[in-house]
């Protein structure tokens, strides 16, 4: 026996000797799911003192290792597994992942454009899942990013949603698809509402950077990055076709909304084919019946016989008109020929009906509303994106996405004032070009490297005219912005990731870019002392940062610039600001910088506790702000009709934004927790006296508290939502002149009251393919408006969604 069993091990060490001559040790990784290899998986010993990652093709030579020494493989999106090696060569040197829940939730892709372990990253991100935004049932991606309880959202009317960040907004803010900066060259400084082109409905995730992004993202990155990130077809992965969707309907009360959404998969072995359609209508919104009796909507402009006239509104918690539709349509395709290449292409579209600016429509002028008229004509989108990615096993990188879109907007202005025959209209296009290559490059299990090339060209087309509504009959006016106008941008940038210490990540990076504007103005309607406005400048950008965890503990620092640099609307623009001022073209900018610091920390008290804090400082320098100028020596002009103090963009101040945001998270039972998060921002601007004035984009302080109970098919959440005020001495001179946007206090002076709501939704799985959701909103119908909203928020509010998989 003893014999027989000398015989059996002799046979087996012949036998592995053999195997490793024939094979190499060399190891394959693979995801159990597909079969797909894996590559960049961490593989190393107990002691880390041996390892590697796996190439391209998800294999690594493991011959460095003794037989039954342990072999561990990690990687960011997959559960840990741990081997001897003996056991992998028994299993025909193949090793399976497993992908993880956990894992991938731990996952950021928004920092980089590649996958890294949020736990490593020195900034603040927010993630939003397909599961809260389906919870959430938000109406707009505008709603989507102002459910999240972190982002401050201000509406001017019902078709919009501008948001606030640490003190910054609009064109201080960056919007990404898949990938692809949405912003264009006419993004202006004013609230926008081009998110709203978003579909919530094919929406997989979002990430958002608080804070600056300009290292990655370029211009425009000071205040945070919101990037949004649409479906993905899913492949078969074998001989077999699977087919699946989705199909749901949505009902909200307080504007009668009445949405639906459809959306279907094919997949086979090499292809994947994702589509999606969504239509909403939404009519006028109802605000609440108890608050401010300033939010209420008394009366409006009708035409009786042809003539202009001021009726009573039937019912003054109704907004009239607010009402508007919306259609989104995307169609993408994926195909995946081997391990190395994959193919992305992105289509989409979306398109609104005519929506009122309903904050002009509430104006008055010597006792009288302002307009007959003003509207947005429809807000168009339309995005191709091809997205290239090849997996590498050389010098220069292990992957690399190379990725081409071109996107194309469409918008215009219509205004027309009380009794007057003649409608203003501005349209404006803008044609985006946009090329991305982007490198990530491992070195070791301690060293990575992201690094890339940018290119963006805008081209802007622009016109103005003037048409008579009693006779048609169609003048030229002014243009918005200088028809033609072209802004490039072209960088270079690198960053890296050094994990010093299991526990202790370092992250810094580097940017250069480069920005081209060239416009010609036309002189036809005002003597511009110029004829054309050339800028030619660049940017230096950097940032560091480290993350430290060290048991229950999550600390991080980051310091870091950023830059916006002039655009269109910046340089070249002509419009009313507001009642009695209007902004014309500025062609001597530079860009403005930002310097940031931040430190956050978060603390695991017990495995049921979790609190986090951050702290934050941003100083903008040579910042862009609308001041009083002059054209040709005259501080005054005469537009539409009505004397207008000039203003115009200028390189003319310092901004100083500082803030802390809290967190806490506590599992109190099994199936019961509650979370809250507090937002406290602060900004000032500086004059050119030295005096400091408040900044108009800081939001007042902002949270949110919600006890949840979930239980395997029911999600039930009680939430309150909660703004503080701003008194009329904190808020920004530019938004002092808008008192008909505010409550006003005993001196008879405008300011932003604090509110408070209380709200219900809950989520019932009735079966695994059937989802119903309800939610009743500002339960005690409080009337109330946002800071800096045109628009009064909904009142007492029932949302209803059905949605059913196949």
């Amino acid at each position: 026996m003893k014999y027989s069993n000398k015989i059996k091990g002799i046979a087996f060490l012949i036998s592995f000797i053999f195997s490793t001559a024939i094979f190499g040790q060399e190891i394959q990784v693979k995801d159990i799911t597909n079969d797909r290899n894996i590559s960049s998986v961490d593989v190393y010993n107990a002691d880390q003192s041996k390892g590697g990652i796996t190439n391209a093709r998800g294999k690594i030579d493991i011959s460095s290792f003794g037989a039954n020494e342990k072999i561990t493989f990690q990687h960011i999106s997959y559960l840990p597994v741990t081997f001897t090696k003996a056991e992998i060569i028994q299993n025909k040197n193949k090793v399976y992942l497993v992908k993880g829940t956990e894992e991938l939730s731990k996952i950021v892709i928004s920092v980089s454009k590649w996958e890294q372990d949020k736990e490593e990253v020195p900034k603040k991100i927010v993630s939003i899942s397909s599961k809260d935004i389906a919870y959430a049932a938000p109406q707009t991606a505008a709603d989507l990013l102002e459910k999240s309880g972190k982002i401050f959202v201000q509406k001017s009317q019902l078709g919009g949603g501008s948001p606030m960040i640490r003190g910054f907004s609009t064109n201080r803010l960056l919007l990404s698809v898949d990938g692809v900066r949405m912003n264009n060259a006419i993004f202006r400084g004013g609230n926008i509402q081009n998110v709203i082109a978003i579909d919530p409905f094919n929406v997989s995730n979002t990430e958002v950077i608080l804070g600056p992004g300009s290292v990655i993202y370029g211009s425009d990155a000071i205040g945070g990055v919101m990037n949004f990130y649409t479906k993905s077809p899913q492949l078969s992965w074998n001989e077999k076709t699977i087919f699946s969707g989705n199909a749901g309907v949505r009902y909200a009360s307080a504007n009668t909304e009445k949405t639906g959404h459809a959306d279907f998969n094919i997949g086979i072995k090499k292809w994947g084919f994702h589509t999606s359609v969504s239509y909403s209508d939404f009519d006028d919104l109802r605000m609440g019946r108890n608050g401010n009796d300033r939010y209420l909507r008394p009366e409006l402009v009708t035409r009786i016989n042809g003539e202009d006239t001021v009726i009573t509104n039937d019912d003054p918690l109704v907004q009239r008109f607010t009402g508007y539709n919306q259609l989104n349509l995307s169609q993408k395709i994926k195909l995946v020929p081997d391990d190395i290449w994959e193919f992305d292409l992105g289509l989409h579209y979306s398109e609104t009906s005519n929506y009122p600016r309903y904050d002009r429509l509430i104006q008055y002028r010597n006792g009288t509303l302002r307009y007959g008229d003003w509207f947005y004509g429809p807000q168009k989108w339309f995005m191709g994106n091809l997205q290239t990615q090849k997996k590498g096993n050389n010098t220069f990188y292990d992957n690399v996405k190379f990725t081409n879109a071109y996107q194309h907007f469409q918008e215009s202005r219509n205004n027309r004032l009380f009794q007057d025959a003649i409608l203003n209209t501005t349209e404006e296009r803008v044609d985006a070009i946009s090329s991305n290559l982007d490198f990530e490059k491992r070195f070791n299990p301690k060293i990575k490297v992201f690094y890339g090339l940018e290119y963006v060209y805008n081209k802007v087309h622009s016109d103005g005219h003037d048409r008579n509504i009693e006779t048609g009959e169609i003048t030229d006016a002014p243009s918005r912005y200088p028809d033609g106008a072209t802004w490039q941008s072209m960088a270079a940038y690198m960053s890296a990731e050094y994990k010093l210490h299991p526990k202790f990540t370092i992250q810094s990076g580097l940017r250069y870019n480069h920005i081209l504007i060239d416009t010609d103005f036309d002189t036809t309607f005002f003597p511009f002392p110029f004829t054309e406005a050339t800028t030619n400048t660049g940017a230096f950008t950097g940032s560091i940062g480290f993350s430290w965890v060290p048991e229950t503990w999550q600390i991080t620092a980051n310091l870091g610039t950023a830059f916006r640099a002039p655009n269109i609307d910046d340089i070249g623009k002509v419009f009313d600001s507001e009642p009695g001022s209007v902004v014309v073209p500025n062609p001597d900018l530079m860009p403005e910088y930002a310097y940031n610091a931040e430190i956050g920390i978060q603390k695991r008290i017990t495995d049921k506790f979790d609190f986090s804090f951050t702290a934050f400082y941003t100083l903008l320098d040579d910042a862009l702000i609308r001041k009083d100028f002059n054209l040709n020596g005259e501080t005054e002009i005469v537009y539409n009709g009505e004397l207008s103090n000039v203003q115009a963009i200028q390189n003319a101040s310092k901004v100083f934004t500082y803030g802390f945001e809290f967190g806490i998270k506590a599992k109190m039972t099994k199936n019961i927790k509650l979370t809250a998060d507090l937002t406290i921002p602060r900004g000032e601007e500086e004059q050119a006296d030295g005096t400091k004035v408040p900044l108009r984009h800081v939001s007042p302080i902002f949270g949110n508290f919600h006890l949840i109970y979930k239980s395997d098919k029911l999600k039930f959440d009680v939430f309150t939502n909660y703004n503080g005020s701003i008194t009329f001495e904190n808020l920004a001179p530019s938004e002092r002149s808008k008192a008909y946007l505010y409550a006003i206090n005993e001196n008879g002076n405008p300011y932003a009251p604090s509110w408070l709501t209380l709200n219900a939704r809950s989520s019932i799985e009735i079966t695994k393919k059937i989802n119903f959701t309800a939610s009743l909103e500002n339960i005690t119908d409080q009337r109330y408006r946002s800071y800096s909203s045109g628009i009064t928020a909904p009142g007492r509010n029932l949302i209803l969604g059905l949605n059913c998989s196949f």
